[in-house]
């Protein structure tokens, strides 16, 4: 118990803060990966043959731009990008600097989630509000979007989820927050104590967002 007590007046202030870093680079970089990432997704299925805005142009090229995102792991997409994130918000390094690279990664990401999401609507549905007359961008307000809630908000968890991992890998160039954490202390200084704080930290953390966004996907899925 003493041990347990001495390790949380020795390490509560650096712990609290990384939890804080960590929470602002998830916070922002997911809010700017939807805001990017829900309208390219809505994008690529309504440019995608069949549907009501077909566009073989438009969809080719952000299918392809998706996907060659999507191919390369984030802690290389990390330092690819410096030059850009140098010149978006003037720094490379901190919260601050790894945000870019963040929503980069993300956003794609969240848009493939989307097109996954909506493809799962009933074109059937589609259909019948379009013979009665209803307007596109009604149908795609009121009828896409709105079917595909449960899926939509249960893909935004899986990118949540996968952001806080991305999080982790960039806390070994100096991000900060708990990757940087358990890089610094936990594997550098040998301090076992903290990497196992960190792991603990980072379950409950994951296990928390699944949780909340299973109850809230089958509460939308019952409305």
């Amino acid at each position: 118990m003493n041990s347990i007590q001495s390790f949380f007046t020795d390490w509560s202030d650096v712990i609290g803060k990384s939890i804080i870093e960590t929470f602002q680079m998830v916070g922002i970089s997911l809010f700017f990966s939807i805001l990017i990432g829900i309208p390219l997704g809505l994008l690529i299925v309504l440019t995608r043959p069949g549907q009501s805005f077909e566009n073989k142009f438009l969809y080719q090229f952000f299918n392809l731009f998706i996907n060659i995102i999507r191919s390369v792991p984030f802690i290389i997409l990390l330092f690819f990008i410096l030059p850009f994130t140098k010149l978006i918000v003037g720094t490379t390094i901190g919260v601050k600097g790894v945000i870019v690279p963040l929503v980069v990664y993300t956003a794609p990401y969240i848009a493939r989630l989307m097109e996954t999401a909506l493809l799962e609507v009933d074109p059937g549905v589609v259909e019948a509000y379009t013979a009665m007359g209803i307007k596109r961008r009604h149908i795609i307000w009121n009828v896409l979007l709105r079917e595909a809630r449960p899926s939509i908000i249960l893909g935004l968890t899986i990118a949540t989820i996968g952001l806080i991992g991305a999080t982790a890998m960039a806390g070994m160039v100096g991000a900060g927050g708990l990757g940087d954490l358990a890089y610094r202390y936990g594997h550098l200084r040998y301090e076992v104590d903290v990497m196992y704080a960190t792991v603990f930290i980072l379950i409950i953390l994951v296990q928390s967002i699944q949780s909340i966004g299973n109850r809230f996907a089958a509460k939308l899925k019952k409305d």
